[in-house]
Formats: C-alpha cells, sequence, structure tokens
C-alpha cells in the first residue's frame, strides 16, 4: 500500500465538499465522537459499557470542528471528505495508513485497558508480531520475507516503547494482513462499533465502524465510519455524500455497495476484530 501512495492518491483526487453534515446532526463545541454527532430523530444511540472497545472509540477526542485533515508531513489534505479529525498524534512518516490507523486505534485501546499481552498483529507475510515479546526487550529481525525475534533491549513497556512497536507494525502489516486476521461478519444488520469495512490488496483500503445506532421501531442501524488514507493522514470521521440528510451517518439499509468518499465497500468486507 504504501509503495502506490502519490499515484494513487492522484489518480483518486474527488472534491467532495468541506461540510455536508446537517446543522441538527452536529454539536460544533463538543470534543468526543459520541458528543459530536447526534442521532436523526428516531434513532437511539447504542451505548458501549464503560471498559470495552465500542466505548474506547465512541469517547475518541475530536480536534475542534472545521479542523483540516493533515498528511504526515503537515501538509493539508486536498481533498475534503471528513466531518470531524480525531485528536491523535500519527507521526512523522509516511506509515498510519489506513489499516495501520485501525491497528493503531485497537492497539491504544488494548495499551490503555492494561490488556498489553493481548496486542498482537500479523505482518503480511504471517508472521505473529506480539506486543509481549517486545515488552520483553525482543524486537524483529527481518531478512527478505524470513522474520524472527531476537534479544536486543531491557524489558520496557513505556508509551514511548508502545510508539515503537506500532511503527514496525505499520511498515510490514496493511489490508492483506488485516483482513485474513479478523472474522466475517455475516448479517450487516449484526454490525458493532468495533467492525471494520476492509478490502485486501496493493492498495487496498479499510475503514472503521466507530459508533453505531438504530430505530428500535423498524430495527434499521445507522453507524459512523473512521478512516486513514494515503498517504498517512489524520484519522477522521468521513461524510456520507450520498445521503446527505443523515451526514455523516450511514444506513445499513444500503444496496450491494457501501460508498464512502474514496473507497467502495460490499456488504461482504465486514469484518470483526476476534
Amino acid at each position: 500500500m504504501k509503495l502506490l501512495t502519490l499515484l494513487f492518491s492522484s489518480l483518486f483526487f474527488v472534491s467532495c465538499g468541506a461540510q455536508v453534515t446537517p446543522e441538527s446532526l452536529i454539536n460544533k463545541d463538543k470534543n468526543t465522537i459520541k458528543t459530536r454527532f447526534n442521532v436523526p430523530n428516531g434513532y437511539e444511540m447504542i451505548q458501549g459499557q464503560a471498559g470495552t472497545y465500542a466505548h474506547y472509540l465512541q469517547n475518541l477526542p475530536l480536534k475542534p470542528n472545521g479542523t483540516d485533515v493533515l498528511l504526515y508531513n503537515g501538509a493539508v489534505k486536498r481533498n475534503k471528505v471528513h466531518a470531524a479529525v480525531i485528536d491523535m498524534e500519527i507521526g512523522k512518516k509516511d506509515l498510519q495508513q489506513c489499516a495501520d490507523a485501525i491497528i493503531r486505534l485497537r492497539g491504544e485501546y488494548l495499551y490503555q485497558a492494561n490488556r498489553k499481552n493481548e496486542i498482537a498483529f500479523n505482518f503480511t507475510n504471517g508472521f505473529r508480531v506480539a506486543y509481549s515479546e517486545w515488552m520483553k526487550g525482543n524486537r524483529m529481525q527481518v531478512k527478505g520475507n524470513e522474520t524472527k525475534w531476537v534479544q536486543q533491549a531491557a524489558p520496557s513497556d513505556t508509551y514511548a516503547g508502545f510508539r515503537k512497536y506500532m511503527d514496525l507494525i505499520f511498515n510490514y502489516a496493511g489490508t492483506r494482513s488485516l483482513e485474513k486476521e479478523l472474522i466475517s461478519v455475516n448479517k450487516i444488520t449484526d454490525i458493532q462499533i468495533g467492525d471494520v469495512f476492509i478490502q485486501g490488496g496493493s492498495p487496498g483500503h479499510a475503514v472503521l465502524v466507530v459508533n453505531v445506532a438504530k430505530n428500535p421501531k423498524t430495527g434499521e442501524k445507522l453507524f459512523l465510519l473512521a478512516q486513514s488514507y494515503m498517504p498517512a493522514q489524520d484519522i477522521h470521521i468521513l461524510n456520507n455524500v450520498k445521503n446527505k440528510s443523515i451526514s455523516p451517518w450511514y444506513s445499513t439499509q444500503f444496496d450491494d455497495e457501501l460508498v464512502t468518499p474514496e473507497w467502495t465497500f460490499q456488504k461482504e468486507n465486514l469484518k470483526r476484530f476476534k
């Protein structure tokens, strides 16, 4: 995915407009996903229980309303596809792209929840890279397609070390590896906060479900999507340019294709962390 960044970015530049969120659905002075965006009339937000991944995602901090999405090098993203920007540093290298952002958020949640032994992601070659090994002072030695742990540092579980571990994952993982790690969600109506729409490829793309609401009378669900893209950039909440009346919410009642501003997915692309 990283190798095709500049070419792919230039081919897929489409201006979608800076703001399509209806005034009734946005609280401009609020600073979390859960509080910034109201649910449309007739829907109720599904509340993530304290300590869960859903609760973590719903309460992610947002930058002030109207903030631009910045690339890793500080440049402004030209394609205005976002309704909000998540307030999280992304580093100064072109690493944290689409699948990487989803890996980052999952890793951050587990780290903050003191579930560090559960942090593990696969390289594209299938090698499982557990943070528990990194904490012991082991480091990855990569030669071609061969990968192994080598003792190189003192044991540590500092946040700075965790971020270095994350950057390592970003270097050698992507949509292909993440897609294989996730399990399929058979029914779109079963969508949950934390689910992922993903198409593995070079390039592929992935977006993360960060909030869900439900109509108690009809059972229809709405959801918010977050993404990073190419080149590496701030994680941001996507506008819904196909249905501006409920933007940035998306409905589960779409036809065969889920059209987002920079990628199109199918229902069978919905997956979930184990």
